[in-house]
């Protein structure tokens, strides 16, 4: 035969996908995922039969680990030996078990995620809890399948006579599934149950009132009754696990943080550093020392301040970055008939009732059949001594044992068990003692009968010793609830003061981009003169701002998008440094360029809006609030039609009026209240109404009748018109000329276009800005009172072929 015969030609796909169904079925139904009936893996229950098989219970002597692991590896867990010691180890760890299953003697880790010690070294035996999985399994009570290797017999699930899925959790990942079950209290779980069983048709709602939900054995405090609603219901949802902690007041005014409970699966060690490195990188300010004081009275770590330090905004911070809270997501999945499922509780509870129904019927027929089986017997007894002398007489005659069963059973019609009973009986039973002990035995016997076939043919009454022997098992081993339940999920806000020291800064952007923020005293010692900043040839400063490390900028551009910049994150710089590009900070775009930068100390004010102007004359007055972000990229601002920008956004506090310029002299002054209130994306309402070669070059608010409005034009002529000279009108109308430019021949030009406008009260140091690159500074004092027509005076000086670019205000607050 040749090779190509004896080899059938197969697809890949084919092979793999039919070899990993049989791997996936595998580890779903006998590694990872618990059975809904006792709330074991297979490794965990076969650990357990191994223990018990062995006589290693409570009432013995400690036993070498290894010895047990030896024993689950050899007869029923063909498996490394270090998949059956972490089984054991995790079922002997009081801060993962709701109720330990396995006690332990010797190191067997810590809530530092210190290693167990090895097998050889550790000693165990089952808890006293634990017998009350395996209690009855001796009475048939569970169905028991061939081992690996058909050498001996294992249950295929314990009796397990408390919900012990529920009261101990399981956490584990397979193939496509995973499953996540927290521990619940076991007095809460069985006061379930055993309402179920008075009242099938209860709702999740009233079951909750006695089951109100997890309880971890480390404590805590569980937020969110909603999420444990919708994992009851579902079987999944999210709760959040909060440390349980204290501030205490020290001596000298100062206070610390103490941890007495942290949440379930947090590894002590670890939060402990978390928060040390929290202090050593300075991430917050007011932290002196982090210490873990923990020991044989319990956890306590404490978190010591220094003196005035905000301590619940610390706590505030540290629950918000650290494991001090997390995060639980249930995803209860557990083996039903062989199929995983994800259930709710109702489920779960309605399941292990039905197993506890099959438990107790099992053993029920069980008792029964012994019970009959000894009454059997105990009638023959009774029925031989009644006629003593003639069932002697009879054996005397008898040629040898078995010629004397053989008559007794055709003389007095005893069964073949009857007669072997009476042929075995010893002498001294013949006494009157003896005789009556053994009737009442009978009589015994016949009341446990009576009372077993009752509770056969009653399912009512096999429910009242399901209940009742659940009670038991409350009353002994029930603890109080650990974990506190709390119905919100309260939101963490961290104040910006905790994580920032406040500082007043300067922070300047230059007309080509540039950023940086300086301390106050690096001004103070580079002279405390604003020109004296460091900026690269023929670049200028644009914003100048003083403002705190705790306030924020909102930066808007030319083409409507705005950026939040918390100050704090703006890169420190000396006075005389020229900063950093502003495209390393936020991701501004290359084609777009900003208009204006405005410092925030909050966004609850709600008397405050920004109000933005675009170069087509569309005015837009949005709420401060709605610009708050967590992004730190751009979001949009302000909605623009093709061609136009925005070339100017003020925050306002909707109280003045709002004066519009245009280039070729126009102007318009209306309330600011007639523009209403729209959303961040909205795209506004007319604020004047342009010829077709006009545009808005810029606005000021003004208010009353004092002060001035002062206007430059492209070629340096400005001049000052009294705010008298500007009624209030509607807005979106033509406006009034603010300004007459000059034509013809023999006439010098004052310009063809205004470059800017101020709104002047007290006298104003301005800088001009020219096409050349040269700064001119002057005065608003410069330029005389005219009349709102006039053709203005010459201020700045301009070349030929020259013009004005800029005209930026330099008088900040110092």
């Amino acid at each position: 035969m040749s090779a190509s015969e004896q080899h059938l030609p197969a697809f890949l796909e084919e092979v793999v996908g039919d070899r990993f169904g049989r791997y996936s079925k595998y580890i779903i139904q006998d590694r990872a995922i618990p059975d809904v009936r006792d709330g074991l893996k297979p490794v965990q229950r076969r650990i357990l039969y191994a223990m018990y098989d062995a006589g290693n219970t409570p009432d013995k002597p400690y036993r070498k680990s290894a010895k047990t692991v030896g024993d689950v590896m050899g007869n029923y867990h063909p498996h490394g030996d270090s998949s059956i010691y972490e089984g054991m180890v995790r079922m002997a760890q009081p801060w993962k078990m709701g109720h330990t299953l396995i006690d332990g003697h010797g190191n067997w880790g810590s809530l530092d995620d210190d290693p167990a010690a090895a097998m050889r070294y550790t000693e165990a035996r089952l808890s006293q809890i634990a017998m009350e999985l395996l209690r009855d399994i001796d009475k048939r009570t569970v169905l028991f399948k061939d081992n690996f290797d058909n050498t001996t017999k294992e249950p295929a699930v314990l009796p397990s006579r408390y919900p012990n899925l529920l009261v101990n959790g399981v956490s584990g990942i397979s193939s496509g599934f995973a499953t996540e079950i927290p521990t619940h209290n076991l007095r809460e779980v069985i006061n379930a149950c055993i309402a179920l069983i008075d009242d099938s048709s209860m709702t999740l709602e009233q079951l909750m009132q006695i089951m109100k939900g997890p309880d971890f054995p480390t404590g805590g405090i569980i937020m969110g009754s909603e999420g444990i609603k919708e994992a009851y219901q579902t079987g999944k949802g999210r709760i959040y696990i909060r440390a349980k902690t204290a501030i205490e007041d020290m001596k000298g005014g100062r206070q610390q943080i103490v941890v007495t409970e942290i949440p379930y699966q947090v590894v002590k060690s670890k939060l402990v550093t978390a928060i040390e490195n929290i202090r050593i990188e300075k991430k917050i300010e007011g932290i002196a020392e982090v210490r873990d004081e923990s020991g044989r009275n319990g956890l306590r770590i404490v978190i010591e301040l220094k003196k005035e330090a905000d301590a619940q905004g610390i706590l505030t911070y540290l629950l918000k970055k650290t494991d001090l809270q997390v995060a639980y997501n249930f995803n209860m999945v557990a083996i039903v008939n062989k199929t995983p499922r994800q259930l709710g509780v109702k489920e779960m509870l309605e399941a292990y009732i039905a197993h506890q129904k099959e438990v107790l019927t099992r053993r029920s027929q069980f008792e029964l059949e012994k019970a009959e089986d000894r009454a059997h017997i105990l009638e023959g007894l009774v029925k031989a001594l009644n006629i003593l002398d003639a069932v002697i007489e009879t054996i005397r005659s008898s040629k040898n044992r078995q010629d004397a069963q053989k008559n007794l059973i055709e003389k007095f019609a005893f069964t073949e068990r009857q007669a072997d009973a009476i042929l075995t009986l010893q002498l001294y039973r013949l006494t009157n003692l003896e005789i009556t002990s053994l009737e009442k035995e009978l009589k015994e016997i016949q009341k446990t009968i009576q009372y077993l076939r009752g509770l056969l043919s009653s399912e009512k009454k096999l429910m009242a010793v399901i209940k009742e022997e659940m009670t038991e098992i409350r009353d002994k081993y029930g603890i109080n609830r650990r974990s506190d339940i709390q119905e919100e999920i309260e939101e963490l806000k961290v104040n910006l003061e905790v994580m920032v020291t406040p500082e007043d800064v300067l922070v300047t952007l230059s007309q080509d981009g540039y950023l940086k923020r300086t301390s106050m005293l690096s001004f103070t010692r580079s002279g405390g003169e604003i020109e004296s900043t460091g900026v690269k040839e023929g670049d200028y400063i644009r914003h100048l701002l003083e403002v705190n490390t705790i306030d924020s900028l909102l930066i808007f551009t030319q083409k409507g998008l705005s950026y939040l910049l918390p100050v704090h994150q703006i890169p420190e710089y000396k006075w005389k440094e020229n900063g950093t590009a502003i495209v390393n900070v936020i991701p501004i775009a290359k084609e777009d360029r900003i208009i204006s930068v405005i410092p925030i100390k909050s966004f609850d004010d709600p008397g405050k809006s920004f109000v933005f102007l675009t170069k087509k004359g569309q005015v837009k007055r949005t709420e401060l609030k709605e610009y708050y972000t967590n992004r730190s990229g751009g979001i949009v601002a302000i909605k623009l039609s093709d061609s136009d920008e925005v070339i100017d956004v003020v925050l306002s506090d909707n109280s003045k009026e709002i004066l519009i310029v245009t280039r070729l002299g126009m102007s318009i002054r209306f309330k600011e209240m007639e523009v209403n209130p729209m959303g961040r994306a909205a795209a506004g309402v007319r604020g004047i109404q342009l010829k077709d070669d006009d545009e808005v070059i810029a606005a000021q608010w003004v208010e009353g009748e004092e002060g001035e409005i002062w206007v430059v034009t492209d070629l340096g002529y400005a001049k000052s018109s009294l705010l008298l000279d500007y009624p209030v009108q509607g807005r979106g109308g033509k406006g009034i000329i603010t300004f007459e430019f000059k034509e013809g021949k023999r006439v010098k030009p004052n310009g063809s276009a205004l470059q800017e406008v101020f709104f002047v009260k007290h006298a104003l140091h301005l800088t001009a800005i020219l096409q050349s690159g040269v700064q001119h500074s002057f005065s608003t004092e410069e330029a005389s009172i005219e009349d709102r027509k006039s053709p203005g005076k010459p201020v700045i000086p301009v070349a030929k072929g020259d013009r004005v670019i800029s005209v930026i205000k330099r008088s900040v607050p110092l």
